[in-house]
């Protein structure tokens, strides 16, 4: 297994050599795929309340340059069109059709945010054009029966809502907790996901919840009445911005809950050190993605990989920052499908491949954490972490809940 895992992290670096010497030969192609081309989309919030995940395009963008340097993908180089959308549904809406219309793109990949996806959702399901991976956790992206080209690729938010519900009725079943929540369906199926988990004692185990906009300046407000309910727990479902706000905030006022933070906002360097990393001290998140910054990994293949990556193509970024660790492992995924679909590169065929890997290991990813797309939702293992100050230290077991 060692050997064979250490094989497979050199091939996505070496990577895609994938036939890079061999000739490409006739084959099935749909919008936007050449002999010598394979065009994708991406739309993401490089402006506006959530721009701190633009860092996730520009890794995508950086990985599919290091596929390109090494012969790209079966012979045929990526042409990654990345556009803003600044979080706002419109305007990914307006990208969208750009890129599928005028582009021709062959499909769009990681394009992100809930109400993003969900602007887009219904059209590019008309258009039976693959919106794969998107770059959220919504459940709504695994349901093949009316949504067959969507798909997420990391755990749903009820998923990892759920361990942290688990976790408090073991460990600390009388809690008071509170919650703040951002006020879309985002929010809303991380908090659903959490009173489900919970059960018939989410009735007396939650004391209070305040909820907030994207176009809101601070959540401030919103933290000082959630301490005045009481609560001894708090369940802090943000985007980056809003998450260094509210981690600053509680501490600031002298709230000192148990406090879980979303994986998505759990950055160290786009959330916890702008909040202050001692102030962010003992949160617990959920983790399937290894942290740059934990020893234990420096001497793993994969890690090694990926810091050479990052000192040649992204050379002076932030290697605190989880999303370069995100974009390197979603950007090897979809090479990965683009490699099996071989030269039968139409819409159609990418979507098969795409929805039928089985047990795949992929790059960074925590030992146990696997590919599986047969039911739309591609990674379902997560395992629990606590801040100590400098790193996310993971305990317990690994976790699949279904």
């Amino acid at each position: 297994m060692l050997i064979h895992r250490k094989l497979l992290v050199a091939a996505a670096v070496a990577t895609f050599a994938l036939g890079a010497g061999t000739a490409v030969g006739a084959g099935k192609y749909g919008p936007g795929v050449t002999d010598t081309e394979i065009k994708i989309g991406h739309i993401g919030p490089y402006s506006g309340p959530a721009s701190a995940y633009g860092t996730i395009g520009k890794a995508i963008a950086a990985y599919f340059k290091m596929v390109n340097d090494n012969g790209g993908i079966n012979g045929r180089k990526i042409d990654f069109l990345s556009m803003d959308d600044g979080y706002s549904p419109p305007k990914a809406v307006e990208q969208a059709r750009k890129l599928v219309e005028q582009d021709q793109v062959l499909l769009i990949f990681q394009s992100l945010g809930t109400p993003s996806n969900s602007a887009i959702h219904q059209y590019m399901n008309a258009k039976k054009v693959p919106q794969l991976f998107v770059a959220t956790g919504a459940s709504k992206w695994g349901d093949p029966k009316h949504f067959p080209w969507t798909m997420g690729w990391q755990p749903s938010y009820p998923s990892e809502a759920k361990i942290y519900a688990h976790y408090l009725l073991t460990e600390k079943p009388n809690a008071k907790v509170a919650i703040l929540y951002q006020n879309d369906d985002y929010g809303k199926d991380y908090l659903n996901g959490f009173l489900e988990g919970l059960g018939d004692k989410a009735k007396t185990m939650v004391v209070a919840k305040e909820s907030y906009e994207v176009t809101d300046p601070t959540v401030d407000s919103q933290i000082i009445k959630l301490k005045n309910s009481g609560a001894d727990t708090f369940f802090n479902i943000t985007t980056p911005k809003f998450a260094a706000q509210a981690i600053r905030q509680a501490y600031d006022i002298g709230w000192k809950p148990l406090h879980f933070l979303n994986n998505v906002s759990s950055s160290i360097g786009s959330v916890l050190k702008p909040a202050g990393l001692d102030k962010s001290v003992g949160l617990i998140t959920t983790a399937y993605l290894k942290d740059a910054t934990d020893p234990q990994w420096k001497d793993s293949a994969d890690m090694k990989a990926w810091n050479a990556w990052m000192d040649k193509y992204l050379p002076g970024a932030d290697k605190a920052n989880s999303f370069y660790v995100y974009g390197y492992a979603v950007g090897y995924s979809m090479a990965e499908v683009l490699k099996r679909a071989g030269n039968d590169l139409t819409r159609e065929n990418v979507m098969k491949v795409a929805s039928s890997l089985k047990d795949v290991e992929f790059p960074l990813a925590l030992p146990g954490v696997k590919l599986d797309t047969t039911d739309y939702y591609p990674i379902d293992c997560q395992q629990l972490a606590r801040f100590d100050g400098q790193k996310w230290s993971l305990f317990g077991k690994v976790i699949c809940p279904k």
